[in-house]
């Protein structure tokens, strides 16, 4: 039976906010949940490699404008050997995007969401962003990481190929999916949560995903909380649309980046991963992230990496 998508007033909302807030906890407040991982998340990752196996999780570059996609990305050449002069002739190209939508694999770093004017360790927003990027939470402070990612399948649990959308996850599905993969999460972990959106659109073609997808209820971000992990990323954008807060259209944005500190990875392709994590035999996996050196960016595309 399909749970809930469950509403949540404002003032429930705030409550939760408070209740999950990480303000004035790390030394370098810009890299948030970040500042937990080192060289024992990165052991701890390792140590999880069993074959060495490795799966990209990047969605292909988009430039064609569909109802998921209205502004798709640039591709073309600038050089097709006919500009320099002499040996050897040079192919080149320009790629360009607008990527915090719903086609491009992405990170988002803490710059990215305000709650109420405030991002993450209460900067004001309207003091740190402006039209020249932001000065506080971006993702050229986060750097790369190594850690141990964890893989929530929510489909392998249920035995079906993909949740439909508008789907709403509880504490109760993500324990169900921790307990399927065999793996406790720990501190300074990312966790990945799979609801098979791409394998539903490879299958039925493309949807809005910005007003309904399957994702996680905020009621159940204490239980994310709880596990005190360094990323949380998914298939579509970890927030389940349409959203139970009225007025509020990505709570978990807000709970995770604004609250918490914890950067989101928006738009993976996770069907490659859940295959591989099948065949190995384990959903724990050395997970890469190696954001752009965007100074004052508040995100970027991104290809993040899993070991096996």
């Amino acid at each position: 039976m399909m749970p809930s998508n469950t509403p949540v007033s404002v003032e429930e909302f705030q409550a939760l906010f408070d209740r999950l807030n990480h303000w004035g906890r790390y030394e370098v407040p810009d890299r948030g949940a970040w500042n937990d991982v080192g060289p024992e998340q990165a052991k701890r990752g390792a140590a999880a490699i069993r074959s060495g196996r490795v799966v990209g999780m990047a969605l292909p570059w988009n430039t064609v404008a569909e109802v998921d996609n209205p502004k798709p990305a640039l591709h073309f050449m600038s050089d097709l050997g006919d500009v320099e002069p002499g040996q050897p002739t040079c192919n080149k190209d320009f790629i360009g995007i607008d990527y915090h939508g719903k086609s491009c694999s992405h990170l988002d770093a803490l710059a990215q969401i305000a709650w109420q004017g405030r991002l993450f360790d209460g900067n004001r927003s309207a003091e740190v962003v402006g039209a020249g990027g932001a000065t506080f939470g971006t993702v050229g402070a986060l750097g790369p990481i190594v850690t141990r990612g964890v893989l929530l399948d929510l489909p392998a649990v249920r035995g079906v190929d993909w949740l439909e959308p508008g789907e709403a996850l509880h504490a109760e599905d993500l324990q169900a999916a921790e307990d399927f993969a065999g793996v406790r999460i720990e501190p300074g972990d990312a966790v990945l949560l799979r609801c098979g959106q791409f394998a539903r659109r490879r299958a039925l073609g493309p949807w809005d995903s910005g007003e309904a997808s399957a994702g996680i209820h905020a009621g159940a971000m204490p239980w994310i909380h709880e596990r005190d992990i360094a990323v949380l990323g998914a298939d579509g954008d970890s927030d389940v649309r349409p959203s139970p807060v009225p007025g509020v259209h990505s709570p978990i944005h807000i709970l995770s980046l604004t609250a918490m500190g914890v950067p989101l990875l928006d738009n993976l392709d996770l069907e490659a991963l859940s295959q591989a994590c099948r065949e190995e035999g384990s959903y724990a996996f050395q997970l890469t992230l190696a954001p752009l050196n965007i100074p004052m960016g508040t995100g970027c595309p991104l290809n993040p990496v899993a070991v096996l």
